[in-house]
């Protein structure tokens, strides 16, 4: 009997590849470890996330819930120095829905600050 010159390669033994190399970023084409890429880790995760629920986002929530609760009217500011009066609706996360003369949603990143209509701002 011979033995089979398949069953000789197959007793060889495999070589794995470590575990840190099998990890990739779903972006990566080129499927190479990040490591071996040389790309830094980065978490933006918790500290965006603590200041976002923090004291200053909680009075901010406050502030508008007051506003839209006694409907009263508001100017504000833009960072461009725009104008928008008008009474706030509602609000989410990234934008504050002013109704006035037309209604309007205004991206918060874009205010600079606002202040009730009738103060001295």
């Amino acid at each position: 009997m011979s033995i089979s010159p398949a069953l000789t390669e197959a007793s060889e033994p495999v070589r794995v590849a470590p575990a840190a190399a099998a990890v990739t970023h779903p972006g990566n084409p080129t499927g190479r470890s990040r490591k071996a890429l040389g790309v830094p880790v980065t978490h933006y995760g918790q500290a965006n996330f603590a200041v976002e629920n923090g004291a200053h986002r909680q009075a901010e929530l406050f502030y508008l819930q007051k506003q839209i609760h006694a409907q009263t009217p508001m100017v504000i500011v833009l960072e461009d120095g725009e104008r928008v009066e008008g009474i706030i609706e509602w609000y989410d996360r990234n934008s504050i829905k002013v109704r006035g003369r037309a209604r309007s949603l205004v991206f918060k990143s874009a205010i600079k600050y606002m202040y009730k209509l009738g103060e001295n701002a």
